[in-house]
């Protein structure tokens, strides 16, 4: 396995597997590696010859009071873990690499960014999407995987990747939990120990509204205050958002159809957890 932090490394090496004709796999990540990043990894190591995953804790997806300074960060246990899983490459290049002096230009995926995370988090997606689309033109992939615990995330990049005419397959892979049902989130860490006692009541929650759907309620108001309600028997959760939308457009729906989704945004403490789970798959 190779770490590379050089672009102009980077497309040598990707130059080379072209003309060979291989097919490039790409795993998109901040670090900090858990199982749910590995099972991206694997994914795509099945579907490709050659495997390349970036680590790089993007600046600009970050607001001026988030987490950018604390997000965790551990490059030795990533790389070890990387290896393990079959990465050919590690693209880590540092900010100055990615975003010269006076950078000036931004993709914005318009209407999908309005609602739920971008409604809380002005300019996350611009970010998002522009570090996206400088990495698919950097690592060239046939294929991309990215993690359904970003519901909205992947959304936007497949319509950033159909407007935009990238040659990629995005591929969404499932959310992975942990024991208890909490999402896997390299922010998990930030919890103390009473948040993390709490904090699978979110997916507890979701997972009701998901049986009162099988039970024959299509209602989405009244699914939505049955996740609000069930979250708030936690004592420490603070709402940010509830969403019931379709999961093409993001918009939100007054009764559940194939291809609904239950979307969440909520916080313990100092910490903001996202789930989704589809109330009906298409």
């Amino acid at each position: 396995m190779k770490l590379i932090e050089k672009i102009a490394d980077l497309r040598e090496e990707i130059k080379r597997f072209k003309r060979e004709g291989k097919i490039i796999g790409f795993v998109p990540t901040m670090g900090y590696f858990h199982e749910g990043h590995l099972s991206l990894m694997e994914i795509a190591r099945k579907r490709s010859d050659v495997l390349v995953v970036s680590i790089f804790v993007n600046p600009i997806q970050f607001g001026p009071n988030e987490d950018y300074n604390r997000y965790p960060r551990d490059l030795k246990r990533d790389l070890k873990l990387a290896e393990e899983r079959g990465v050919d490459i590690v693209f880590h290049p540092d900010n100055r690499e990615m975003y010269q002096e006076n950078f000036q230009t931004y993709v914005n995926v318009e209407k999908l960014t309005k609602g739920m995370c971008g409604k809380y988090r002005p300019g996350h997606f611009r970010g998002v999407t522009t570090v996206v689309a400088k990495l698919f033109n950097i690592v060239q992939p046939d294929i991309a995987v990215f993690g359904q615990k970003d519901a909205q995330q992947a959304i936007v990049i497949k319509r950033m990747v159909r407007d935009l005419n990238f040659p990629v397959e995005i591929v969404v892979g499932p959310v992975i939990r942990e024991h208890d049902g909490l999402a896997m989130s390299s922010r998990n860490t930030y919890l103390n120990d009473e948040e993390r006692k709490q904090a699978p009541m979110i997916y507890k929650a979701l997972k009701v509204a998901r049986e009162k759907v099988k039970m024959g309620n299509r209602d989405a108001a009244k699914l939505k205050e049955i996740i609000e309600n069930t979250i708030a028997t936690a004592p420490l959760a603070r709402i940010e958002y509830v969403e019931i939308v379709d999961d093409e457009n993001l918009e939100p729906v007054s009764e559940v159809k194939p291809g609904t989704l239950a979307a969440v945004a909520v916080w313990f403490g100092k910490t903001r957890l996202i789930d989704n789970i589809y109330l009906m798959e298409r």
